[in-house]
């Protein structure tokens, strides 16, 4: 038998490093936070964590602008933490992934810093430049993620820049093959460091269409945002031409080739496009590109069987040769506590079904700190933000502050509930505090304690890992599919609401089926009793 490639079925914790845990007193985590808590993370029972940026930048997008890739921001820490960070987790048997964000750099990166002096310097080709029209006005009707064109006049050069995100976040010009060749190098920095892989941001952002054209208008009954406000222009067009290109193919064959280098090591991409379920099947094509596709279809407002079914479905189909992985949420969209809830109300009952439910479905999966403790969405007044997607969208849009908020350790500690000794960059979540974790470590039942006995049951279940899944034509709120591996069939049924359901099945399922804590349900009759947010696992016949 081929050895198994440990990212298959693999649960990845996200850790957003600045609200994680602040071990130097400056209201900001840390790296050496990460550190202190890794036994607490080992104790979740997960195979990798995803950090998030820790490079230079000057944070105008919170490490997503990098002015140095090869070196860590002093908030942080450096270097020689993150060597023991490495160290530490293998020591337990964690992988480590690292963000890249390969698209676009900080505007105060030196690559930048020299391009736009002048059309003549060094690096005068590694951004993507473009005249004024005669009017004086933008390239293009392109759009910013974040509100507004998406172009910057340059009055150095007198010419525009393209931003995708943020104005401080200019493209780099992936049509130059000097720009790949130093992106690439950098990656191999951190391969050389011991990472184990990359989560690749917004990696279909790469490429623009050279001719600059413009993106067709979107009509109104099809502005759906994927982790954007729906009233926000971008919305509006179609991103034809902006992102997704064809070139931007053969760079993924760059990264899997430097990555086969280094074996073991993965790449998962997130992609956000018109059809991001197509994009995440082309990119994870022909063994020759990204291991695993990550997008942002199951991190929206539908909460029904039939979106679920539909969504992973539809991904099956055209994904035939790479490998999923799905989240239900992370540092950009509201937490699903929240998102799924009725009446912004926490049930933990829901809280522990959702985690069953998506460490079920094929694909290795993303949780994102806090998920484990049922976290909702922090309020976070307006003199508290920090996010400018926030302010600038206010108060349709609150940003992604709600989702960032500190991760709380110590209930005892009603101030910053252990996170750190004084103010946080944003304020503790006043009903987190009495879910932290030393609260929830005592209670049996807690929420956090579900995550970890699901995790650990689901661990050595070949079937879940890398089985095959099909789904049942089930009605609402009932979501049901079978997972197979070889001549193992397993049932995975859930409710998804707070009234009880049933399901009939047509299989007949053993009398040694499997019940998972805190999720019961009864068998009778072939006919499955599931009581309000509850979950259903048997072995069939």
């Amino acid at each position: 038998m081929a050895q198994k490639q440990w990212y298959k079925g693999a649960v990845i914790y996200q850790v957003y490093p600045r609200s994680f845990q602040d071990t130097n007193g400056d209201g900001i985590g840390d790296i050496k936070g990460i550190i202190d808590r890794i036994d607490y993370i080992k104790s979740l029972g997960v195979d990798a964590i995803w950090v998030s940026p820790f490079f230079k930048s000057p944070m105008k997008d919170f490490g997503y602008d990098i002015s140095d890739y090869r070196d860590i921001d002093p908030l942080f820490g450096n270097l020689d933490d993150f060597d023991e960070l490495i160290a530490q987790a293998h020591q337990r048997d964690i992988k480590i992934i690292i963000d890249q964000v390969l698209s676009h750099t900080s505007d105060q990166h030196q690559w930048f810093l020299d391009s736009r002096e002048d059309k003549t310097n060094d690096k005068a080709d590694w951004y993507v430049w473009a005249d004024a029209k005669p009017d004086g006005t933008q390239p293009n009707n392109w759009l910013s993620i974040f509100g507004g064109p998406a172009w910057q006049w340059e009055p150095r050069r007198g010419q525009y820049y393209l931003h995708n995100f943020f104005a401080e976040q200019p493209d780099l010009n992936f049509h130059n093959p000097e720009v790949r060749k130093a992106v690439l190098d950098n990656v191999e920095f951190w391969l050389k460091k011991g990472v184990d892989g990359f989560r690749l941001d917004a990696i279909n952002f790469c490429y623009h269409d050279a001719q600059l054209r413009d993106n067709p208008a979107k009509p109104p009954e099809k502005r759906q945002g994927r982790g954007f406000s729906e009233d926000n222009p971008y919305a509006f067009q179609y991103h034809y031409y902006n992102n997704t290109q064809p070139e931007n193919l053969s760079f993924m064959q760059d990264i899997r080739a430097l990555l086969n280098k280094y074996p073991g090591t993965v790449a998962l991409g997130e992609i956000s496009s018109e059809d991001s379920l197509a994009t995440m099947a082309e990119y994870t094509s022909g063994g020759d590109k990204l291991h695993m596709g990550y997008s942002f279809e199951l991190l929206t407002n539908d909460y029904s069987a039939e979106y679920i079914r539909t969504t992973v479905s539809t991904l099956e189909q055209r994904m035939t040769e790479g490998w999923p992985c799905w989240a239900f949420s992370n540092h950009d969209v509201e937490r699903v506590a929240s998102r799924w809830s009725k009446d912004n109300t926490i049930n933990p009952q829901q809280c522990k079904m959702l985690t069953a439910l998506l460490a079920s479905l094929r694909g290795s999966v993303c949780m994102y700190q806090g998920e484990e403790l049922g976290l909702g969405e922090a309020e976070v007044e307006f003199e508290d933000l920090q996010d400018p997607y926030g302010i600038t969208f206010w108060p349709n849009f609150k940003g992604r502050d709600g989702c960032r908020t500190p991760m709380p350790w110590d209930a005892t500690d009603p101030e910053q509930a252990g996170f750190s000794t004084v103010k946080p960059w944003l304020p503790v979540g006043d009903a987190h505090k009495a879910v932290a974790v030393s609260a929830q470590d005592q209670d049996k039942d807690s929420i956090l304690n579900a995550y970890r006995e699901f995790m650990a049951w689901r661990k050595d279940k070949d079937v879940l890992l890398e089985g095959d899944i099909e789904f049942l034509n089930t009605q609402e709120p009932v979501l049901a599919f079978y997972r197979t591996l070889g001549d193992v069939k397993m049932l995975c049924a859930f409710n998804l609401s707070a009234d009880t359901s049933e399901l009939t099945l047509s299989d007949p399922v053993s009398s040694q089926h499997t019940e998972i804590s805190h999720h019961t349900a009864d068998l009778n009759n072939n006919t499955v009793t599931l009581p309000g947010f509850g979950c259903f696992y048997a072995t069939l016949n």
